[in-house]
């Protein structure tokens, strides 16, 4: 893969400013202006984007999932612009030039990391699965359509701006840990949510995610992960983050929580986590080695610039 090095994505002033914060036609622009350009006022400015764009995703059946789909082409773009235009940096995380590729990497971890957990639950007694029988073109197309929306739209958020800004401000090793916890806050909504839930999904998803993305500094690879991780648990049956499944499968759950998640689905079952933080720390380190995690001296000296 051709890789993006540090320095690139860790861009102060953009193509369009000078080394001094002047603008290509030589004025300064506002203090409104310097504002939104920092790193945390390109990170609010995109999320409320994405966020808007976002509110299209649905779960209904029929046609509706489509606007899943849609949702996350229209995130890319929003994405775009907001990089582009509010924060003045090139955007080769999102780039087309391998993004087949790098989806389809991420999404063989992501099928490899649940079918893997699930397996190993079923072999402890705690999953045992049957066939749902409802329709199966129309169960996939289903799953296929909202885990897209689902997938780009919250890589885009969590990982794009969220984690990029932030980096920017604490460097990496921060900036990985802060967007992980929110990450796992941010999936406390459902009735079956706990603390432990929250704090599984911070550190098997919301860490690894984010080491995912330093080690390939792409959104199509982290969005392929995370498409096949979630349309994998919903094709099985098992609840995805505390949502139930209409799947292809009904799964029927015995045992401990701690081995099998219980209502909130396999994510807060111990095996993924354990499965998680392996991932986590071996992508961690492919990053450091091929340097393209950011400093925090480097990101200080990256807002001084």
């Amino acid at each position: 893969m051709r890789t993006t090095s540090t320095a690139r994505h860790a861009e102060g002033p953009g193509p369009d400013t000078g080394p001094d914060g002047h603008d290509a036609h030589g004025g300064r622009g506002g203090r409104l202006g310097r504002i939104v350009r920092s790193p945390l006022g390109w990170m609010l400015t995109g999320l409320v984007g994405v966020g808007l764009v976002s509110g299209l995703t649905a779960t209904g059946p029929g046609p509706v999932p489509v606007l899943g789909a849609v949702a996350a082409v229209a995130a890319v773009g929003v994405y775009w612009l907001v990089m582009r235009r509010v924060a003045r940096r090139s955007t080769p995380e999102i780039d087309r030039r391998g993004a087949g590729r790098e989806a389809l990497l991420g999404g063989a971890i992501g099928l490899g990391f649940v079918g893997v957990s699930a397996l190993l639950i079923t072999s402890f007694g705690g999953y045992s699965f049957s066939w749902a029988g409802h329709g199966f073109v129309a169960v996939v197309w289903s799953a296929v359509m909202v885990q897209i929306g689902t997938a780009v739209t919250e890589e885009l958020v969590f990982r794009g701006l969220a984690l990029q800004a932030l980096e920017q401000l604490w460097g990496s090793r921060a900036a990985i840990v802060v967007t992980g916890s929110f990450f796992g806050l941010a999936h406390l909504g459902t009735q079956e949510a706990s603390a432990w839930s929250a704090l599984a999904i911070a550190v098997e998803a919301g860490v690894m995610l984010g080491a995912a993305f330093l080690w390939r500094r792409n959104i199509w690879f982290v969005a392929g992960l995370h498409f096949a991780w979630n349309t994998t648990e919903q094709l099985l049956g098992i609840p995805v983050s505390g949502h139930p499944s209409e799947g292809l499968f009904t799964v029927d759950v015995h045992g401990s929580a701690v081995l099998t998640g219980g209502g909130f689905g396999l994510e807060a079952a111990l095996t993924p986590v354990v499965l998680g933080v392996l991932l986590a720390v071996r992508m961690f380190a492919l990053a450091r080695r091929g340097g393209r995690l950011l400093p925090r001296r480097s990101a200080r000296h990256t807002q001084a610039g």
